[in-house]
């Protein structure tokens, strides 16, 4: 078998690696095998951390609602609860800037969800009053039946 030389591609290849692991501290940016171990570590963690400062942002915009909401006399479960009672579709990003940057529209969120959250009650207290009327109509037809029934026994 006749021997390859590897020269422009394999150089390339270790030239690239180098480069990606140039200032990386002691042996990882000089000899090749450490500096690929190094830059496959370094894309292993950079490929979990993407996933990481998603959940680490979310965490943060929903502290800052939340202080936010408690300062308008609300808190953040109740405040996004109005807000989808109300139909008001604000993803947790734009309300955090919104929250640092115009106080004063975030209080009339805030109001709005509270406002959100009243119509829901109202809408329960409406919906127990209809099941009671419900409840006594359906009563008051079984006993109607009963009689109907009775009737048609002694005939």
């Amino acid at each position: 078998m006749a021997r390859v030389k590897g020269s422009t591609p394999t150089r390339n290849r270790r030239k690239r690696i180098l480069k990606l692991a140039s200032g990386y501290f002691g042996s990882k940016h000089l000899l090749y095998r450490t500096a690929h171990e190094q830059v496959m570590h370094s894309w292993k963690y950079a490929y979990i951390h993407r996933r990481e400062l998603k959940r680490e942002m979310r965490k943060l915009w929903i502290a800052r609602i939340n202080a936010a909401a408690r300062m308008n006399g609300l808190s953040y479960s109740k405040l996004m609860h109005g807000l989808k009672q109300a139909d008001v579709a604000v993803n947790r990003k734009m309300l955090s800037e919104i929250a640092i940057h115009n106080p004063e529209d975030f209080t009339k969120i805030c109001e709005i969800a509270k406002k959100g959250k009243a119509e829901e009650t109202k809408k329960a207290t409406k919906k127990k009053e209809t099941v009671e009327e419900v409840a006594n109509e359906t009563e008051e037809v079984k006993t109607v039946k009963k009689v109907t029934r009775k009737k048609k026994t002694d005939e």
